[in-house]
């Protein structure tokens, strides 16, 4: 259990719900970024063993999610951007204000190694940590699951949003139900996000957003995650260009296990063999000499460009 629940309200209003972890009160002040459609308990016993080890731990959902949610989502204004933007912008800076004198670091799964880039207060972000992270590229998924994940997501997917006016994804087994203008973001997504999303944001601007961060970053993708693949890390990560990055890829035999895919890193059965490099990236700023897996070089050419507007 959290040793405290918090309420802050994003900057149109809207109020979102959160939990904290607290620490030795020496340690940084991590804010863990879930993934899509993934309530914040789910890293719970995560957020427990990283204040175990000294941090400040804060989770929260995003408008439209678990906690964060308040009635139908049917009318709810809610895209990719507004949880980046507006929501992830929130905690962080109330973590910055209510923690001033502590570093300020995050952890980003799978569509939270994204919108955490997007909020101007990322720019206060010293370490980030980053699994499976990408923006939901349908060409950048595994060759051997890409037709069955495009039929699920880019066509049942928004097909059922626009039938319902969001997306029941509880009904179905699909993880939580999701709000209609980021089921339609992930749908409709193109090798560069920021001509894909529906936003209030020009795409100019949210194309430099991630640029701002100039955080010390750690992509930990896992080989047999078909959304974390190794193209849809360097995709996202050629938009952090100011950072510090840093590409680890893990197999699972690495780690003496059959499968992790894209959710297990968070399961506590990897609390000695994964998740210690979680801290040892926050903590000491660096890999370990025994860690699984290779360092991938990332090249120049995927840097991200200057948007291009249609």
């Amino acid at each position: 259990m959290p040793d405290e629940d918090f309420t802050v309200l994003a900057d149109d209003g809207y109020r979102l719900h959160g939990s904290i972890w607290h620490g030795t009160g020496e340690g940084p002040v991590v804010v863990i970024h879930a993934a899509t459609a993934v309530r914040a308990r789910y890293y719970a016993r995560f957020a427990a063993w990283l204040a175990g080890q000294g941090c400040t731990v804060l989770t929260f959902d995003y408008r439209g999610i678990g906690a964060s949610r308040h009635g139908t989502l049917r009318g709810l204004q809610a895209g990719w951007t507004h949880w980046g933007d507006l929501d992830a912008g929130a905690v962080l800076t109330y973590a910055r204000s209510r923690w001033p004198g502590l570093p300020l670091m995050a952890v980003g799964h799978s569509i939270g190694g994204f919108t955490l880039g997007l909020a101007p207060a990322s720019l206060h972000l010293t370490r980030i940590v980053t699994v499976g992270a990408q923006f939901a590229y349908w060409r950048d998924y595994a060759p051997s699951h890409r037709l069955p994940m495009y039929l699920k997501w880019h066509l049942v997917m928004p097909l059922l949003t626009r039938i319902f006016g969001y997306f029941p994804g509880a009904r179905l087994g699909w993880l939580e139900d999701v709000p209609r203008g980021v089921a339609l973001d992930w749908a409709g997504m193109g090798p560069r996000f920021e001509v894909s999303v529906t936003s209030n944001i020009s795409p100019a601007e949210l194309s430099t957003r991630h640029g701002v961060t100039q955080a010390r970053l750690l992509a930990i993708g896992l080989a047999d995650d078909p959304f974390g693949t190794e193209a849809a890390t360097e995709r996202l990560l050629g938009y952090y260009s100011s950072a510090d990055r840093t590409h680890l890829r893990i197999a699972p035999d690495g780690c003496g296990v059959p499968e992790i895919g894209h959710f297990a890193f968070f399961h506590s059965r990897f609390e000695q063999t994964l998740w210690p490099l979680t801290t040892a990236w926050l903590l000491d700023g660096q890999v370990p000499g025994d860690a699984p897996g290779r360092i991938v070089a990332l090249p120049s050419a995927r840097q991200a460009p200057a948007a291009t507007v249609p």
